[in-house]
């Protein structure tokens, strides 16, 4: 009996180091809560897509900024592309940028340049190599949507809407809180749970 538990033992210890040590950074549990609504988000760079290091406050709108992370291959991200379009084009004049950021390990700069230009993409889109602001912002689904305003306050955080079928919409909890801040009303819906494709962690 000893010696059946002396050979069972290690082979369960090292059955466990290996579970562990292969759960990689894909479960939520791994990744930090995201900040709270009101807490201010803090100046960052990242490179855009020609390379070229940006960072928050130069490309912020007067108004604020929505932080949308997106996806070359996620079905759910692809079916927004003309919804964050066409919210790019629609809050620009008022002040607010629209601000993509590609977190996907799996997706290399050059893949996410070309989906832009495919799908004529107008906003500034950065590549989130290593994830540190998808950790940052707590970010795990493509499309997740975070809007800040003027002062970088966080106003809201998580979905664009409610269907990924554009006929199915029925309430875009975004859309309100960009137009109440502008406006000069608090938010009244400041978080929606985001759905879509599990950001591809390295």
């Amino acid at each position: 009996m000893k010696k059946r538990l002396a050979l069972i033992l290690p082979a369960a210890l090292l059955l466990s180091a290996f579970v562990i040590a292969g759960s990689g950074r894909n479960t939520d549990n791994d990744i930090p809560a995201p900040p709270a609504i009101g807490a201010t988000i803090e100046d960052f760079t990242l490179p855009d897509l020609d390379g070229t290091n940006r960072t928050l406050a130069s490309i912020k709108g007067k108004n604020g900024s929505v932080i949308l992370f997106i996806a070359v291959q996620c079905p759910v991200s692809n079916a927004y592309n003309e919804r964050m379009e066409q919210l790019a084009q629609d809050f620009k004049a008022k002040g607010i940028n629209v601000i993509g950021i590609n977190s996907n390990s799996t997706e290399d700069a050059a893949a996410v340049k070309d989906h832009a230009a495919q799908h004529k993409f107008t906003f500034v889109i950065l590549k989130d190599a290593g994830n540190k602001i998808a950790d940052r912002l707590g970010a795990t689904k493509t499309p997740e949507a975070y809007f800040i305003d003027g002062n970088n306050k966080l106003l809201y955080h998580g979905r664009i809407d409610n269907s990924k079928d554009p006929s199915g919409v029925n309430s875009s909890e975004l859309r309100d809180a960009l137009n109440l801040s502008l406006s000069g009303k608090p938010v009244e819906k400041t978080t929606a749970t985001a759905f879509g494709c599990t950001i591809k962690r390295g």
